[in-house]
C-alpha cells in the first residue's frame, strides 16, 4: 500500500488534561502529580492547562524503558 503525505498519521502538539487521562490509563490525581513533579510538561492558554503531548509520549517509553 501507498502512503501518500497527507494520510499519514499528525500527533497534537497539545491535549487536555481529561485527554491524558484518557490516553495514558493513569488517574486524573496521577497526572496533576507528574505535572507538579516536572516529568510532564505543560503549557497554559488562559485558563486551559495543556499537556504537551510529546511529554506524555517521552513519560510513557521512559517506564516502559526501565521495566
Amino acid at each position: 500500500m501507498i502512503e501518500r503525505a497527507w494520510e499519514q498519521r499528525i500527533d497534537p502538539i497539545t491535549v487536555r488534561i481529561s485527554t491524558a487521562v484518557r490516553i495514558t490509563g493513569l488517574s486524573r490525581s496521577r497526572i496533576y502529580e507528574l505535572i507538579q513533579s516536572g516529568d510532564l510538561e505543560t503549557v497554559k492558554v488562559g485558563r486551559a492547562t495543556l499537556v504537551q503531548f510529546q511529554s506524555l509520549k517521552s513519560l510513557v517509553s521512559g517506564q516502559l524503558a526501565t521495566e
